[in-house]
């Protein structure tokens, strides 16, 4: 793999090729990104790559000489290739962010990097679920906390392994791309959409605002507020001043769900307990329903300064630091006055919130809707396009064998073909072959010829008929790069479910990161993408808040 600096800062123009590509290079390129992206699945190759809709590739030179073939879809770069080597452009990272390896940074050391700077291993911010796993020059992306959108796009400079043992000193990427660069001002320069990246919520607060960003980024520059001006003092206020009431809430949010956590959620088996999967996975699912825990919205900033106050001030817990930078809770005090007297409130929280598809307060809860199978009519007495559920398609066939005299007078359960009926029913194989059918095989024959529909019913809503089959609630797990997992939902939709509620819900009840993908091919749907195996958490939220029957969940292992 090459490792280039940042050759898009400042791209020529001066220079360009373009023309179409042809079908037999579209398969050859869409087997070199299969072999160079093995976590891309066959649609999503068929997406980047389509067979079909307009396909360019732009030969130019960057600022420093080097030859670079774009590929452009939509009138926008999705891969480039550097010295035969292919890379995802942020576009493209921005619809698939499982595609690459990657590391997170804080917000201003973006700016750096897009200036032409390296990402150096100070600046990364190591999630509660750890590095990402990579090899010396490995492609990978770079992304800032609470957002799971690629930013940046470069080349390892050394393994995982050795970003550790180097005590996360040195340069860890190599930049090629940035969101903002001459490459990103090539496509439609659209901005990075919010996916929420649950893996780095509580990360910020943890580490506090006293990451420098010269440590980040080779060159960096410490950023001064932005209403000031030098010496001279300005009226306005700068971001970081909060309201004194706001923050008295917080700290009183803080010190509620610290107890009740203590209280009802932490095993004295379960210490020594790390600070960071204390706050991750106790204090959040104590916040109450419709509030959102912030450490840095609070007096304190930072979680180490929290517990110091909850350890000195209100001697509830103690806690050491048992490796280097790495805090754990070593032993709390169960008899202490103030724990003992705390009472929960009644709020059922989070974990225990049902899930409402309305996704407002005041909205009535969700309730499923009643599903009744029909079958249309095609040429018959009645008008074309009547529905008519099973038992009335029964009863019309039973009056027109008795009115007709079919009836097998030796046998009763039997039901003579009449010429209309062998053209209806029959195979042409049959004609010769079949003379009588039992009842049971008359109605399935009958219904199976029928056009099949259903009827949807919501709660003071008006019957809603479809033709087909009901879709059922499709949930699959496919595997991404490194060995990783992730659990997709589709048709929600259909039986009135908002999945942004299922994600949330899903969210919060297994604390990983969820995202709203648009479904390939439909213009209205979106499916529900959540990190890991969840597919028994997924089926205990649908089928526990009787969201939808069992027969139509569907389960796709891929």
């Amino acid at each position: 793999m090459c490792c280039l600096s940042a050759p898009f800062i400042f791209l020529s123009s001066i220079f360009q090729i373009i023309f179409h590509i042809a079908s037999h290079l579209r398969r050859k390129l869409k087997a070199d990104i299969s072999t160079a992206f093995p976590s891309l699945s066959v649609e999503e190759l068929s997406e980047l790559v389509p067979n079909k809709e307009e396909l360019n590739v732009v030969k130019i030179y960057a600022h420093k000489g080097d030859a670079v073939t774009l590929y452009m879809l939509h009138k926008n770069p999705v891969f480039f290739e550097l010295e035969k080597c292919l890379y995802p452009t942020v576009y493209t990272l921005w619809h698939y962010p499982h595609v690459l390896p990657t590391f997170t940074t804080w917000p201003p050391v973006l700016q750096k990097l897009a200036g032409g700077a390296d990402l150096m291993l100070p600046g990364v911010v190591v999630p509660l679920s750890g590095l990402p796993e990579v090899k010396k020059g490995d492609c990978c992306a770079v992304k800032v906390v609470s957002n799971r959108a690629p930013m940046a796009v470069g080349t390892a400079t050394m393994s995982s392994a050795e970003m550790r043992s180097l005590g996360m000193k040195g340069r860890g990427v190599s930049v090629l791309h940035t969101y903002m660069d001459s490459l990103w001002a090539f496509g439609d320069k659209s901005g990075p959409p919010s996916i929420p990246d649950v893996d780095t919520e509580g990360v910020e607060a943890m580490y506090g605002e006293e990451e420098e960003d010269d440590e980040a980024t080779e060159g960096g520059e410490e950023e001064p507020c932005p209403n000031s001006d030098g010496d001279k003092a300005t009226d306005a206020p700068c971001p970081g001043i909060q309201d004194p009431v706001l923050t008295e809430q917080m700290d009183a949010l803080l010190l509620q769900c610290f107890l009740q956590a203590l209280k009802s959620k932490v095993k004295k088996s379960e210490l020594p307990l790390l600070t960071s999967s204390f706050l991750r996975i106790h204090m959040f699912s104590c916040c109450p329903s419709g509030k959102q825990l912030d450490i840095k919205k609070s007096s304190y900033k930072k979680l180490s300064k929290f517990l110091q106050c909850m350890q000195q001030q209100h001697s509830l817990v103690r806690v050491e630091e048992l490796s280097k930078g790495v805090e754990s809770i070593v032993e709390v005090d169960w008899k202490n006055s103030e724990l003992r007297s705390f009472r929960t409130p009644k709020d059922p929280g989070i974990e225990e919130a049902s899930v409402e598809v309305g996704g407002a307060e005041g909205e009535k809860p969700y309730h499923p809707p009643e599903i009744t199978t029909l079958y249309s009519v095609g040429e018959s007495g009645y008008m074309k396009g009547t529905v008519l559920q099973p038992a009335e398609v029964r009863a019309i066939i039973t009056d027109y064998v008795k009115r007709n005299e079919l009836v097998d007078e030796n046998n009763k359960n039997y039901v003579i073909i009449n010429p209309i009926l062998c053209d209806c029913l029959l195979e042409k194989s049959e004609y010769q072959e079949v003379e009588a059918l039992k009842w049971d095989d008359l109605f399935s024959r009958t219904l199976y010829k029928m056009q099949h529909c259903h009827q949807l019913v919501f709660p003071g809503q008006p019957p809603i008929v479809k033709k087909g089959h009901i879709e059922p609630i499709d949930i699959s797990v496919a595997s991404r790069g490194s060995n990783k997992k992730v659990t997709m939902i589709k048709n929600l939709e259909v039986y009135g479910l908002d999945p942004m509620a299922v994600s949330v819900a899903l969210q919060h009840r297994v604390q990983a990161s969820s995202a709203l993908n648009p479904v390939p091919g439909s213009k209205d749907r979106v499916l529900v993408q959540i990190q890991g195996n969840q597919v028994q958490q997924v089926c205990k939220l649908l089928l526990g808040s009787q969201i939808c029957p069992f027969g139509n969940l569907s389960l796709v292992m891929s």
